[in-house]
């Protein structure tokens, strides 16, 4: 188990596990493995990604609407343990900036004060600016193309900022 001292990585699925939008000339790659709850975007996911989460010097959180069916659902087809899942609020804060993503706040709560990477693909600069402004620790609000999905780009900039963070 990850030490409570490394940096948290908060990982979308939606976007960055699971490409989706426009597909890509010669449509989506999918993978063999089962396909639970008969969700056929699941064999989006390429399994080898899960070897490159666990290599990053960081504390695996889901950051998903998926909740705890990612657990169920994905980590075993990733081969990742039992990570712990973001519980959401059951509804925005009504004053809340409108231009913020409505996860941000509660991202932040999370983490505490402890450096934390967001991975997702709907990030903009006023949550990086909203971090920045209300976040101690170092943070990398890492923006993933939704059609792609993670990229050895991607793992390359989540190595290189985890382990200055």
């Amino acid at each position: 188990m990850p030490s409570p001292g490394l940096p948290l990585l908060f990982l979308d699925v939606d976007g960055p596990l699971i490409p989706f939008g426009a597909p890509p000339p010669g449509g989506y790659p999918t993978y063999p493995g089962p396909v639970p709850y008969g969700n056929p975007l699941v064999a989006r996911v390429d399994p080898a990604l899960g070897r490159r989460l666990l290599a990053l010097p960081c504390q695996l959180v889901w950051d998903t609407t998926w909740l705890s069916d990612a657990n169920d659902c994905l980590s075993p087809r990733l081969g990742l343990p039992q990570l712990p899942v973001v519980d959401w609020p059951v509804a925005d804060d009504p004053g809340s900036d409108s231009q913020l993503h409505w996860k941000i706040r509660t991202l932040a709560a999370r983490a505490a004060g402890r450096p934390f990477a967001w991975v997702d693909d709907e990030i903009t600069e006023a949550d990086r600016r909203w971090v920045a402004a209300h976040h101690p620790a170092r943070t990398l609000l890492h923006r993933v193309d939704p059609q792609v999905g993670l990229t050895d780009a991607d793992f390359t900039t989540l190595g290189a900022w985890l382990r200055t963070a």
